[in-house]
């Protein structure tokens, strides 16, 4: 056996997620459900930061606690971090200098790149949990043009309401409906869309039913974060052919 060089204390486990303090349910999917990823992450709550506190308000009087928990993470084992709320691009330039490990906030961050996949004339356009708390501060942090077509899921019955609520009880039956009508909306709304990214890291489940409902590709936080743990942790391929001529 050839030798080996620590210097963590955990292994194999790359990408650490920081959490929002929430009690709601988490279904596969979702990015706090650990079972929604085909490799190990970490995670770290991050107390005192509830979702009211981070999307309806200033996530920016928390980061030093979401620093912390980051560092923490990092001294964990993890080579990368991420966090559980697309609002949070807002931390990101704060995050990225003070954890000196690569930093993907934002679900939102994906936007420019996306975009430079699309046709000339067609746009991305993004549905996010919050459209009216969604600022130009957030946009910018995540280098998204203020002019994105946005539509938030607001105007529903159940998935903005209980998710920033932090209900003890979800009907995601409604919440499926409510991803449904909100893109559908955005697709009536603009029809030069190309392409739309999931601010909200609870909305994966549904990426499915946007896809087959607007017939656009769809991004996500869990699109963005295999993506990210791919460059963390890059598949190894056999050095030779598997080919039965030469057998």
């Amino acid at each position: 056996m050839t030798t080996e060089h620590g210097g963590k204390t955990v292994y194999g486990a790359n990408v650490g997620i920081l959490m929002l303090e929430t009690r709601f349910p988490r279904i596969p999917g979702d990015i706090g459900n650990a079972s929604t990823w085909p490799f190990p992450v970490q995670y770290r709550v991050v107390r005192e930061a509830t979702p009211d506190k981070v999307v309806r308000n200033d996530a920016r009087v928390l980061l030093d606690k979401f620093i912390d928990a980051a560092k923490d993470l990092v001294a964990s084992g993890c080579d990368g971090i991420t966090t559980n709320c697309g609002f949070l691009s807002i931390l990101q330039d704060q995050l990225a200098e003070e954890i000196q490990v690569p930093v993907a906030t934002s679900s939102l961050m994906q936007v420019p790149m996306v975009q430079s996949t699309l046709p000339p004339g067609k746009r991305v356009g993004v549905l996010t949990i919050s459209k009216e708390t969604l600022t130009d501060a957030h946009l910018e942090a995540a280098k998204v043009p203020l002019d994105t077509p946005i539509v938030g899921t607001e105007g529903g019955k159940v998935f903005t309401r209980d998710i920033l609520g932090d209900a003890a009880e979800i009907d995601f039956a409604a919440c499926r409906e409510d991803m449904r009508e909100a893109a559908r909306e955005l697709v009536s709304k603009h029809d030069n869309l190309g392409a739309i990214v999931l601010e909200c890291t609870n909305m994966t489940p549904y990426a499915a039913d946007v896809r087959k409902i607007t017939g656009l590709p769809v991004y996500s936080i869990y699109s963005y974060l295999l993506w990210f743990h791919q460059s963390l942790a890059p598949d190894r391929f056999p050095a030779g052919l598997d080919d039965p001529r030469w057998s």
